[in-house]
């Protein structure tokens, strides 16, 4: 069975690298059409080997399309997703426009493949930072349930955009000629600096991506008391996200367990080696697939605590790869038709 797909966003960091994963992993689609803004429209881009024209994204250019990939933020995701979902498309969000509502799944398909069975025709991929994360906690969590999680993350440029590749690079050179670094995507000079500062800041004294953290790690992982904290951190690196990760147990746990479960776990690598200098950082991990684990150790902090150091590619499983791979489940299980019911307005 073949589908007709769409890639909105098509010509965004996220949009071209689902068009590169739907490629790679032979995604059954009998046709592919790309679209974007006015800006973008009649642009171009190469699939298998053909050049394929991005059209603009409407009400109309929505029409006949079996699934729907929104790589456009939330905007774009409020005004047309519904109006994909009414016209009988499955939609899969990547923004976080739907997160949160009730009647939507918010799916790791490594995690809470089942949450796709409930689906109205619109279901939402996490934050790349909240992915990460559930993918290292779930394996320990069904073995020895978790009480308490502190995360600092430390997230590359590219989650913001291709404008914040762009400033990182000419910050970068004018900072080392000797030059002002003028921001203009942030805040701050981001070259060889960090920011404590992603998304704008709430009332409560988090920053709106560390309570989509928060509150997307306790929706997934069916776990709405479990008591967690996050800091992140924008940092001067391309692609690539890294967590720092404490972890508190209801029981012992060496690491020694820790390792032996996340290295049967689905989409986990463990790379952990202190005496050699083996963790996982971003420059080896951009470009793959996998989460990977490494500095699992106790945290003497704590009477039964773990902490660990997990990195992914953001763009990847952070992204793309996640909502490929939620429409690869929904396949798999049979889940195409959802729950029924009337699709979610907003």
């Amino acid at each position: 069975m073949a589908f007709r797909v769409a890639v909105v966003g098509a010509t965004g960091l996220v949009g071209k690298e689902l068009v590169k994963v739907l490629e790679k992993r032979r995604f059954p689609a009998s046709s592919l059409r790309l679209l974007a803004s006015d800006r973008s429209a009649g642009r171009t881009l190469f699939v298998n080997h053909q050049e394929v024209e991005v059209q603009e994204l409407t009400p109309k250019s929505l029409d006949g399309i079996d699934l729907a990939f929104f790589a456009a933020g939330a905007d774009v995701s409020l005004r047309y997703a519904p109006v994909a979902a009414r016209k009988g498309t499955l939609v899969i969000d990547k923004s976080d426009a739907f997160r949160m509502h009730p009647r939507v799944p918010l799916v790791v398909p490594e995690v809470n493949p089942f949450d796709l069975r409930e689906h109205r025709r619109l279901i939402s991929s996490p934050n790349c930072a909240t992915i990460q994360l559930v993918m290292a906690l779930n394996p320990l969590q069904q073995v020895n349930p978790i009480r308490r999680v502190v995360v600092s993350t430390y997230q590359s440029v590219s989650g913001t955009g291709a404008a914040a590749i762009q400033e990182l690079t000419a910050q970068s050179k004018q900072v080392l000629e000797g030059k002002n670094a003028i921001p203009h995507v942030y805040k701050h000079q981001i070259a060889f600096n960090l920011l404590p500062e992603i998304d704008v800041f709430l009332d409560n004294g988090y920053s709106k991506e560390e309570w989509k953290t928060v509150q997307e790690t306790r929706k997934i992982m069916h776990l709405p008391e479990l008591a967690l904290s996050a800091t992140c951190v924008r940092v001067p690196v391309f692609i690539g996200h890294s967590e720092a990760v404490h972890v508190e147990f209801s029981r012992p746990m060496s690491p020694e367990e820790a390792r032996r479960i996340l290295s049967q776990a689905p989409g986990v690598k463990v790379q952990d080696d202190p005496g050699v200098s083996l963790y996982p950082y971003p420059w080896t991990v951009a470009g793959t697939d996998e989460v990977f684990v490494g500095r699992l150790r106790q945290d003497l902090s704590v009477p039964y605590g773990l902490a660990l150091w997990v990195v992914a590619d953001n763009l990847r499983k952070g992204a793309a790869l996640n909502a490929v791979q939620i429409a690869e489940e929904l396949i798999k299980r049979d889940f195409l038709k959802g729950s029924g019911g009337e699709p979610i307005d907003e």
